[in-house]
């Protein structure tokens, strides 16, 4: 029996909530039944006016919707292979994403039309057959999502198979060119249950908060298990502070996902109060490290919410590890930790020739377990380096204590060296953090004629707040050693610079220090 296809998840909850509210996006809102109906529709439009089987690919450039949602699910009931596309990607990345996935159909709204047809003049020669328009309809030259949705007919289509693809899904591009992560039904399923078993208290009285982006993997979640429980599903285009406490407030929310760098921008924004959290039960948070002083004050605000902390990656569908509401309950340690792996997910802490290190011993997280993708598209080298010795390589570095606790400490790529010792930035950065004054921190390594790489941090502060370097030096000094506080601090007004996953990007970061430099490591 097929149990790991979507197929299972989505129809029993149709016919158990036919007219429940499923879906609100703004202004519009849509029962079981009528969010089926037209998910129903659009996998028939996909074969029979766009030519996609469900080995196709199709990509997707634009904002949180509802539509978004339905091209979500046409893909796991066997509509084709859906491909996010990063917002926040160059047109020349997207042009190389489209190009290398082969997707012929692209559906875009109307904010990044624009962006599409600066990817699509990068070459000549483009695979796209077909660009498809998200959302309100206009110039009448161009295709419609709803025309096609009218023109199609609601038929359930046959069950996919669990090894089918049915996400490509793309890194960042944070370094080297972007690679396509394939994933089956089976790996995202599979991760579905591991996190069900981890967050018991889904059912149907579930309200999800949509606002992380529908690109991310980190979205993939909630977008899949809030129907297949009865929940509701609540969407906004992106995340903006002042939205997301409306949105809460409005609809009684009791579930979301947020990064440290979100929760940080709602909680210092003037209309923040916690009571405007009160319906909230739930709050996963993840996609990087989170600061201790932010975190003990949302503990703060919010001592009855219920918080977990994923931590994962997009080759293993989502999450890997968990720190349960317990855990957060537990203090002192455990905060600083990601968690333990989730059922089905074996962890292994390695050295650079392979070899597992002793418990409390730093070396780079290693897993495994049915979650995990199939390949990176078109790169069969890369996919046998990063899945070498039978496991999948994380690029993150950290230890396991004595009750499997995973600790991380940076990525392996961030890692300063300086004068031959290891600096991580991770902890320098939480040090700076809990300074009242700071409000973002970043650490890098930059080029020194001494010591290799000198540590230095890059700071914007609360607004009005004044501190200077030196005092911040100081107080990095009380909870790290000397040889990690940094030996330069620069300030600036304006944000870091984020990811479309809301993490910091370093790589920019550091590129003014080391472009007159033959190497970007001493």
């Amino acid at each position: 029996m097929k149990e790991l296809i979507y197929h299972r998840h989505f129809i029993p909850a149709l016919q158990r909530h036919k007219t429940k509210p499923a879906v609100v996006d703004g202004t519009y809102e849509a029962t079981f039944e009528q969010h089926a109906d037209r998910v129903y529709r659009l996998v028939h439009a996909l074969k029979h006016q766009c030519g996609v089987s469900k080995s196709d690919r199709f990509a997707v450039l634009a904002r949180n919707s509802h539509e978004y949602l339905e091209l979500f699910h046409a893909a796991f009931l066997g509509g084709g292979i859906i491909n996010p596309l990063n917002l926040r990607l160059s047109p020349k990345e997207l042009n190389y994403i489209i190009q290398d996935s082969g997707a012929e159909i692209v559906f875009v709204d109307k904010h990044f039309a624009p962006l599409l047809a600066l990817a699509l003049s990068e070459s000549e020669r483009f695979p796209i057959r077909k660009s498809i328009l998200i959302g309100e309809e206009g110039d009448p030259s161009e295709f419609h999502y709803e025309d096609m949705i009218r023109a199609a007919s609601p038929i359930l289509p046959s069950e996919p198979e669990e090894e089918d693809p049915v996400v490509l899904m793309y890194t960042g591009g944070t370094t080297g060119l972007p690679k396509g992560v394939v994933l089956t039904q089976r790996a995202k399923m599979l991760n579905q249950y591991h996190g069900r078993l981890a967050r018991p208290k889904m059912n149907d009285t579930t309200v999800s908060l949509i606002q992380t982006p529908m690109f991310h993997v980190a979205s993939t979640g909630a977008l899949l298990s809030t129907y297949a429980v009865g929940g509701t599903t609540v969407i906004i285009p992106g995340f903006e502070p002042r939205l997301v406490m409306n949105e809460i407030e409005r609809h009684q929310v009791t579930s979301t996902t947020m990064v440290p760098t979100m929760i940080g921008m709602m909680m210092a924004h003037p209309d923040f109060s916690p009571q405007r959290l009160r319906s909230l039960e739930q709050m996963t948070y993840g996609a990087s490290p989170m600061p201790g002083a932010l975190l003990g004050k949302l503990l703060a605000a919010s001592p009855e919410l219920e918080l977990f902390q994923g931590y994962g990656m997009t080759e293993s569908s989502a999450s890997l590890t968990s720190l349960s509401p317990e855990d957060h309950r537990k203090g002192g340690a455990y905060l600083r930790s990601v968690g333990r792996p989730v059922i089905g997910v074996e962890l292994s802490i390695r050295d650079k020739d392979g070899q597992e290190v002793a418990t409390g011993d730093i070396g780079e997280v290693c897993a495994r377990g049915g979650n995990f993708m199939t390949e990176y598209w078109n790169k069969r080298e890369a996919t046998q380096e990063v899945f070498r010795n039978g496991w999948y390589h994380t690029g993150d570095a950290g230890y396991l204590d004595e009750d499997g606790y995973l600790f991380l400490v940076d990525r392996v790529k961030d890692m300063i060296v300086t004068g031959g010792e290891n600096v991580y930035s991770t902890e320098v950065e939480n040090a700076i953090a809990s300074h009242p004054a700071v409000r973002q921190v970043a650490v890098i390594g930059i080029p020194d004629e001494v010591w290799g790489e000198a540590v230095h941090a890059i700071v914007v502060l609360v607004e009005g707040a004044s501190v200077s370097g030196e005092d911040l030096m100081e107080h990095a000094r009380e909870s790290v050693a000397g040889y990690k506080v940094p030996k330069s601090i620069a300030f600036r007004n304006e944000p870091l610079p984020l990811s479309g996953a809301m993490k910091v990007l370093k790589r920019d970061l550091r590129a003014p220090y080391w472009q007159d430099q033959e190497r970007s490591i001493s």
